[in-house]
């Protein structure tokens, strides 16, 4: 409970993103000794990668490469980095980052603030030796002239040091970004990237939560045909369910707690769509080894953290990993893939 009682009182003192990069300064120093949680019960294989358990960090966190080793030492079975853009970007105006603590949530507009590809490359080359997956999450700059070239140029650049590379065409902060989840541009965006993968690295596709049901088999249909490895469900909300935290006004995408709901129901869509055709990850409001358990049993191979690690600590990943072990064992279980969509 130390992080709940002294580091996290300290934290948020501390404006929203300059205790973010405190917080990425500080890993940076971190000895490597622990590793992942390494259970058998844990293990399983999803796009022919082996992933040591299924408790992953989610993009945003660590846009620049920086210290995706430190959280695997943090016990996660895999972390992704970015969303990296093939220029680099200084985001949108601050501030972009809000607090809402009675409803243990975030607000962001960041827009894909980074210090694009070759940092992220120069820095993902000294990762030869990975105890996890590290997965690399990929934009298009704000003012390009040719978002789907982007993409492709991602692709291009970062699969020969991704273990798998996800699409993320679902943030709200960059303005008409989403419109590539159209099934048109879609088919089109993924033809790209998939020409350019040169390494056949898997290829992940990250969508929003804020999609009819027409949206939900279209999406599904196009990534089976273009054998997408895996979908990502999903980014921040720009919906509002009720709220009460005095940022619950600014603009940008809801994550966290509140997004809890809305994160399960698309996951139970797209199962419900793809079947076993497609292995899922699930983001969204994950904040305990009860919570994973929900999301394995619902259809998720993976699930991914962010905003939870701000209200709860650097330990979550361990202990949601743990717990959802013991869950696993309990219901009789002897691996994570017989749970998958065990409802």
């Amino acid at each position: 409970m130390w992080f709940q009682s002294f580091a996290r009182p300290l934290l948020f003192r501390i404006e929203p993103e300059r205790a973010h990069g405190l917080t990425i300064q500080m890993l940076k120093r971190k000895p490597l000794k622990a590793g992942p949680v390494d259970d058998p019960v844990l293990a399983s294989s999803v796009a022919g990668l082996h992933f040591p358990n299924p408790v992953g960090l989610a993009a945003g966190v660590d846009k620049n490469a920086e210290v995706p080793l430190q959280f695997l030492d943090l016990g996660f079975g895999f972390a992704e980095v970015g969303t990296v853009t093939p220029l680099p970007q200084a985001g949108n105006p601050r501030p972009r980052i809000f607090r809402l603590p009675e409803d243990r949530a975030i607000i962001n507009r960041l827009g894909f603030n980074n210090a694009g590809q070759k940092a992220a490359i120069d820095r993902l080359k000294l990762y030869a030796r990975r105890p996890g997956p590290i997965g690399v999450n990929i934009g298009a700059n704000k003012d390009s002239p040719d978002r789907i070239a982007d993409y492709a140029r991602g692709a291009r650049a970062m699969c020969p040091y991704a273990d798998y590379l996800t699409v993320n065409i679902s943030s709200p902060n960059t303005p008409g970004l989403r419109a590539l989840q159209d099934k048109g541009m879609l088919e089109a965006l993924l033809s790209a990237v998939i020409e350019n993968n040169h390494h056949d690295c898997p290829v992940f596709l990250k969508i929003a939560p804020d999609l009819e049901p027409a949206d939900v088999e279209d999406i599904a249909q196009v990534a089976i045909d273009r054998n997408v490895a895996a979908l990502i469900i999903s980014n921040t909300t720009i919906s509002r369910p009720p709220l009460t935290s005095a940022n619950a006004g600014e603009t940008g995408g809801l994550s966290g707690a509140p997004l809890a709901g809305l994160a399960l129901e698309r996951l139970i869509a797209f199962r419900a769509v793809c079947g076993t055709a497609m292995p899922l990850v699930s983001v969204g409001g994950i904040a305990s080894g009860a919570d994973a358990y929900a999301r394995i049993r619902a259809g998720a191979s993976l699930i991914q953290l962010y905003t939870a690690l701000i209200y709860e600590g650097p330990e979550l990943g361990r202990r949601i990993a743990r717990d959802l072990a013991s869950l696993l064992r309990r219901d009789g279980f002897s691996s994570l893939s017989e749970a998958v969509g065990m409802v």
